[in-house]
C-alpha cells in the first residue's frame, strides 16, 4: 500500500470517529511512526484540521472545521519535476554496468509518481516534460570528458566553435560538467586561452583522457565565473543590461527569473529588467527573440548590436509581400 492509497484510508477513518494509533495501524497494516508521518504529512502540507481528542485517546477531524475533503493533486512543483525527468532519463539509459540496477529505480521512481494521489499510467500520459533544441553528444567522447572531471585529468580536445567556424586543438583542465538548457557543457581551464573557458560537449569532435592531473581552480573563482552573470558565456560581469518591455511583454517577463541577481521594477505599465552580463551573445538572442516588445536603455553598445541586428533582419524583408 502506496502513501496515497493510506491516506485516503485514513481521510475515510478521520471522518467516522475518533481513532486511536493502534486502530489505524491495524486497519493500514503499517507501523505507528508510518502513522505518525502520515497524519503529519496530512496536517502540514495538506491543510487537514487534525486534533487529538483526549478522551477517547484517538484522532479525528475538528467539529468545528469546515469539511475537509483531500487535494486533488499532492506532489508539488519541484518533486513532480524530479520525478519525471529522472523517469524520463532513465527510459533512455543503455544497457551497461547499471542495467541490474536500472530496473529497481525505475519502478521506485514509478512508486513515487503513485503518491501523487492518481494512477502512474495518468500521471505519465497527461503530464509531460518537453526538452527543447537538445543537441546530440557522441556518447564515447562523453564518457571521455566526464571521466577526466571525475578524475581530475587533463584532455586534449578538437573542438569545433560556432562562431569561428573552425577546429582547434586545446589541452584543458576540467572543472565542471554543466547541463544548461537541455545540453551539456565542459567548464574548464585554457591553456592555449590560460583562462576558464566553456565547451559545448557537442563540439568536441576528438577527446583523449590523459594521466596528468588537471590544475584545480578555488571554488569561489569558479562559482563566480558560472553564476556571476547572464548564460552560459559566463565570466565575472562588466556591464549590466537594462531592459524595458512593453506592457503585453512585461506581464511575462516580471514572472521569470533570468538570473539570481537581478533587478526589477515596473516603471508605469512597462516592466524593467537589469541583468548582469559578461558576454553579450546569449543575451543578444534573448533580447531579440521580443523583437519590437523590448528596448534596451542601457549600455549603450548593447543598445547598438540590438539595433543592428533588427536593422539587417528589416533588410531581409524590405520590399518582399505576404502571399496571398
Amino acid at each position: 500500500m502506496n502513501r496515497a492509497e493510506r491516506i485516503y484510508k485514513l481521510h475515510a477513518l478521520l471522518q467516522e470517529k475518533p481513532c486511536s494509533l493502534a486502530q489505524m495501524q491495524q486497519s493500514l497494516e503499517v507501523s505507528r511512526a508510518t502513522v505518525v508521518r502520515d497524519l503529519g504529512y496530512m496536517k502540514d502540507f495538506m491543510g487537514a484540521p487534525i486534533e487529538y481528542d483526549r478522551p477517547s485517546n484517538g484522532y479525528r477531524y475538528q467539529a468545528t472545521s469546515p469539511k475537509f475533503e483531500l487535494p486533488g493533486f499532492w506532489l508539488n512543483e519541484s518533486e513532480l519535476y524530479a520525478l519525471l525527468a529522472s523517469a524520463r532519463l532513465f527510459e533512455l539509459v543503455q544497457p551497461g554496468l547499471l542495467a541490474p540496477y536500472v530496473g529497481p529505480l525505475r519502478a521506485r521512481i514509478r512508486s513515487l509518481l503513485g503518491q501523487s494521489g492518481h494512477s502512474v499510467t495518468t500521471v505519465d500520459e497527461r503530464i509531460l516534460l518537453q526538452p527543447f533544441a537538445t543537441r546530440t553528444t557522441h556518447p564515447e567522447r562523453f564518457g571521455t570528458v566526464a571521466s577526466a572531471v571525475l578524475e581530475g585529468h587533463q584532455l586534449v580536445i578538437q573542438y569545433h566553435g560556432r562562431e569561428r567556424d573552425r577546429l582547434s586543438d586545446r589541452r584543458v583542465h576540467p572543472q565542471r560538467l554543466l547541463r544548461y538548457r537541455d545540453n551539456w557543457y565542459l567548464a574548464a581551464r585554457c591553456d592555449q586561452a590560460a583562462a576558464l573557458r566553456i565547451f559545448s560537449l557537442d563540439r568536441i569532435r576528438r577527446a583523449k583522457r590523459l594521466t596528468d592531473p588537471a590544475c584545480g581552480t578555488d571554488p569561489k573563482e569558479l562559482d563566480r565565473f558560472l553564476g556571476a552573470s547572464f548564460g552560459i558565456f559566463s565570466g565575472s560581469a562588466s556591464a549590466w543590461a537594462v531592459l524595458r518591455f512593453a506592457p503585453d511583454a512585461s506581464r511575462w517577463v516580471a514572472d521569470e527569473a533570468w538570473h539570481p541577481d537581478q533587478i526589477g521594477q515596473w516603471v508605469k505599465d512597462r516592466y524593467e529588467l537589469q541583468i548582469p552580463y559578461s558576454d553579450p551573445r546569449e543575451l543578444l538572442m534573448d533580447i531579440l527573440k521580443y523583437g519590437p516588445e523590448v528596448e534596451v536603455i542601457a549600455p549603450p553598445e548593447l543598445r547598438t548590436m540590438v539595433a543592428e541586428r533588427l536593422v539587417d533582419a528589416a533588410k531581409l524583408y524590405a520590399g518582399t509581400q505576404a502571399p496571398s
